[in-house]
């Protein structure tokens, strides 16, 4: 059975989005432009319109029209790498503020994800806010335990990316576990991201691993949640998933 002729011009709008033909943030033509072009009833062009709509491929500005939607920056979780190269890799603009950066004693969270270790010990607790595009995006804090802890005193880490400064240190990671779950902002996240404390976040909880198995870095990340999305893409032999925005494709 054919499908109705409404998908078929929500694909080829798609499709033409998708190969840049209308770039994030392009008007596209109006309904009754489109009825001419495919050929079809006004209702129908609405139809495809809605369907992209519901896609997040397209967005609708009262009074202005339909345009593109804006790109959004995706997180992948297939890779090793930190937040800042992914993002840069997509063409973002990543800034990095440092809210604080001192020898501290891990809370009970991080201690539980770090396993075997001496709860009255101190490491480097790192935190940091990364503004995306210039929007304050993603509330992270990190700790890095000893000999690593007091090798980074004195590392600008709105210059260096935390990961590359422990390879020059001499971490060696192979591995990483990571955990997202769905939350509502905290008032201590609300005022470092600029968003209502209850807005809805995703909490990454990574675990980073050095050749001997132990835990090398043990980082929560909040994320404004209307910035991301999980997707994943499915092959015979592998799956690649992303965070992205509602737009990213």
């Amino acid at each position: 059975m054919p499908s109705p002729r409404y998908r078929a011009i929500a694909a080829d709008l798609a499709e033409r989005i998708r190969r840049g033909e209308y770039p994030p943030g392009t008007a596209l033509p109006a309904q009754r432009e489109l009825s001419v072009h495919y050929e079809v009833a006004l209702a129908t062009a609405r139809q495809a319109l809605q369907a992209l709509i519901d896609d997040g491929l397209i967005v609708v500005e009262a009074g202005r029209g339909t345009f593109v939607a804006p790109a959004r920056p995706a997180y992948r979780l297939d890779t090793l790498r930190s937040f800042v190269d992914d993002l840069r890799e997509q063409g973002h603009q990543v800034g990095t503020e440092v809210v604080s950066a001192s020898l501290r004693t891990m809370p009970a969270w991080a201690a539980a994800l770090w396993g075997d270790r001496d709860s009255a010990a101190r490491a480097l607790r790192l935190e940091r806010v990364r503004l995306v595009d210039g929007v304050p995006a993603i509330h992270q804090v990190s700790w890095v335990d000893e000999p690593y802890a007091s090798r980074l005193r004195g590392t600008d880490f709105t210059a260096v990316a935390l990961y590359a400064a422990l390879a020059d240190a001499g971490m060696e990671i192979v591995s990483a576990t990571e955990r997202i779950t769905a939350a509502a902002l905290t008032a201590a996240s609300a005022g470092l991201l600029h968003r209502p404390e209850g807005s809805p976040v995703l909490v990454s909880e990574r675990v980073t691993r050095t050749r001997d198995g132990a835990a090398g870095v043990v980082d929560r990340a909040v994320i404004a949640g209307e910035l991301m999305q999980v997707r994943a893409e499915r092959t015979v032999h592998q799956v690649s998933v992303q965070w992205g925005g509602p737009g990213q494709r």
